[in-house]
């Protein structure tokens, strides 16, 4: 497997994954999640946009921001075909890896707090809740706030696409 940095040509590729990945929650939730909504054209192009590729083939992606204090995770997406296979925590320690890389002490996201399975998978990996409140975009939604720290690395330096084989 191998990360890497999502280029222009792969905007329609992202879009499709990220609407498959969360197709469940758009049926639970009666309306798209927020990252189906989102145009990721200009987050490519920032470089906040990674894709997990599995012999050649988009299995999942990554998108993030860095803060100066804190690397925040805006979605991990995975191909339904792919799910079940531990690729969700293998972005969420690349994520960790990227956090140390950039000598940053803590790593958040947040996430629906409807969406239970997510939230199990964030606490197993370390995570833990720092509030929740209304979602500022969608009424009656609440949002789940979660951060990890991030210990830092011997070595800080990392390459821009790893082989996670």
């Amino acid at each position: 497997m191998q990360i890497r940095r999502a280029l222009s040509d792969d905007l329609s590729a992202v879009v499709a994954l990220t609407e498959q990945a969360y197709a469940p929650y758009t049926a639970l939730f009666g309306a798209p999640p927020i990252p189906v909504t989102e145009d990721y054209a200009p987050r490519i192009d920032a470089g906040e946009v990674w894709l997990l590729e599995s012999d050649g083939e988009l299995a999942g992606l990554a998108v993030f921001e860095l803060h100066e204090d804190h690397l925040l995770v805006f979605s991990i997406a995975v191909y339904p075909a792919f799910q079940g296979k531990g690729l969700g925590v293998t972005l969420l320690r690349w994520l960790e890896d990227r956090t140390r890389a950039a000598t940053l002490p803590e790593i958040r996201l947040y996430t629906n707090a409807r969406m239970e399975r997510n939230i199990a998978l964030y606490l197993a990996y370390g995570f833990h809740e720092t509030g929740r409140r209304p979602n500022p975009v969608r009424p009656g939604w609440v949002v789940v706030d979660m951060a990890k720290d991030v210990a830092p690395a011997e070595d800080a330096g990392q390459a821009q696409a790893i082989d996670v084989a």
